[in-house]
């Protein structure tokens, strides 16, 4: 509670300062110096703004209240649901907006209904001596009282959330472990926030100073009053115009930026690593980009050396297997050489052949699983012994699921299950058939058939090229996929 409680000192404090300033000083000030009346209307007038000051209190206190309950509740529990601590955590992002609301809400309506209408009363029951057009321009300066106090409102109110929005983030952390946040969304934009601020700052003064010259020559029946609006009017038009092209562009120039900066971090987030936010900024955005772009360039570094170990991690992976025996030393890099020649030959992707190879590498890894009697046996194998070594796909893919992430291996798990599948239905494990096999499989079958045919065995010594080219060339269309296996022909002799 001791945060809620500071909270609530802090937004009082603020209001009563805001408050101070935009109707105490300016209003009274105005009053004070441009009505000419005695003193006792003058302490009718200032007891008129401290009943409607009242009534305006106390209307904003109700809509406060309301305002205020969900970040309330949240606050005094010593354990809130987490759907209550994202509700606290938006309502405090929104109270600045909302303060800005309760000011030309409950605020303006009830420091000016009744004041108007007490000075209504006053003027006809004769305690005020003041014509009755002063009301209407009483509830244009009050409306201008009320713009200046929502904009000194909503920029103290914005520091006043701050230390409220770090405990609750903590709170989330610590009890759900979920760092709480608005995850993109926006609650107020920049450009509305600048454009408002930035032409009631500089439109503000011409209003008040234009009303009150106009109360002040009317009150002394000044020779100046017919002709008053007709150059104050340009020079409203004037301020105007120019506080409308200084908001539009000093937002131009603060969301350039934002927007660039945005975009980079989108193309960062969707994976590219190169790019590079733009450094055409000579103020702080200078330092803001160039501190992205040093990230960035961080991250590409962290990127390729995890690619780096992660490739090591693979290779290393299949030569532990081929180290099982020596007449397969290096068959899984030699299979991983030959498939990326067919993937590249076929127009392959640089994502799709980063994953055809760590496929090719981890093929064979289910061979693991194989008793090294069978596995390493020098003489032919028997039926039953064939049978288990059949099994090494399957192995394989089982293996490959226990890896976690689960979701940097799933695209490995179809080519490692179907490599000795057959074109024409006759391969194992699954009996697939054409284009039903997945396409790595069919690829690595390729590439897996050519070393095995022209690599030494301890029962045979390797084969020539040119003779398992031509055994290729016999079995496309039944054995193997006929593309790749005439892709992987053209382009070996090349």
């Amino acid at each position: 509670m001791q945060i809620y409680k500071k909270f609530l000192r802090d937004l009082i404090r603020n209001y009563i300062i805001g408050s101070g300033i935009a109707v105490i000083v300016v209003g009274g000030v105005i009053i004070s110096t441009t009505l000419t009346i005695s003193n006792a209307e003058l302490v009718r007038v200032f007891f008129i703004m401290f009943s409607s000051l009242c009534v305006m209190m106390l209307a904003e206190f109700m809509v406060f209240r309301r305002h205020m309950k969900p970040i309330r509740e949240m606050l005094e529990q010593e354990h809130p649901d987490l759907v209550v601590i994202r509700d606290a955590y938006l309502q405090t992002h929104r109270f600045p907006a909302l303060s800005v609301k309760r000011i030309l809400g409950p605020h303006f309506l009830g420091l000016s209904l009744p004041a108007m209408t007490l000075a209504y009363v006053g003027i006809v029951m004769g305690w005020l001596s003041l014509p009755a057009y002063y009301i209407g321009l009483a509830g244009i300066g009050a409306v201008l009282v009320a713009s200046m106090h929502a904009l000194l409102e909503f920029f103290s109110t914005a520091q006043a959330i701050r230390p409220v929005l770090v405990h609750i983030r903590q709170v989330g952390q610590r009890l759900y472990g979920e760092n709480v946040s608005l995850d993109g969304r926006v609650i107020v934009s920049i450009q509305r926030k600048f454009q408002l601020s930035a032409f009631l700052i500089g439109t503000m003064p011409l209003f008040l100073f234009s009303l009150a010259t106009q109360i002040r020559l009317i009150s002394q029946s000044s020779s100046l009053t017919a002709d008053y609006w007709k150059w104050a009017g340009i020079i409203l038009l004037l301020g105007v115009g120019f506080s409308s092209l200084g908001a539009r562009m000093l937002t131009r120039d603060i969301q350039q930026p934002i927007e660039d900066l945005h975009r980079a971090m989108k193309e960062v987030q969707a994976g590219d690593l190169q790019v590079r936010a733009s450094d055409l900024y000579s103020d702080e955005f200078s330092r803001l980009v160039a501190g992205f772009n040093h990230m960035v360039k961080g991250l590409e570094a962290r990127e390729q050396m995890n690619s780096q170990l992660l490739q090591s991690y693979y290779a290393t992976l299949a030569a532990a297997l081929d180290a099982r025996d020596a007449y397969t030393a290096g068959h899984s890099t030699r299979v991983a050489k030959y498939s990326l020649i067919i993937g590249r030959a076929v127009a392959l992707n640089e994502q799709e052949l980063d994953l055809l190879n760590k496929t090719a590498l981890l093929h064979d890894i289910g061979k693991i699983g194989v008793r090294d009697a069978v596995l390493l046996k020098e003489s032919r194998l028997t039926d039953e012994e064939f049978e288990q070594i059949k099994l090494h796909p399957v192995l394989g893919e089982s293996i490959l699921k226990q890896i976690e992430p689960a979701e940097a291996m799933a695209p490995l798990l179809p080519g490692v299950r179907s490599h000795h599948e057959r074109y024409d239905g006759g391969g194992y494990p699954d009996g697939l058939k054409g284009l039903d096999i997945p396409e790595f499989g069919r690829i690595i079958a390729v590439a897996d058939a050519f070393d095995a045919m022209t690599s030494d065995r301890p029962y045979r010594k390797g084969m020539a090229v040119e003779k398992a080219m031509a055994i290729l060339a016999e079995g496309k269309g039944t054995q193997w996929d006929p593309q790749f296996a005439q892709t992987f022909i053209d382009v070996y002799k090349l």
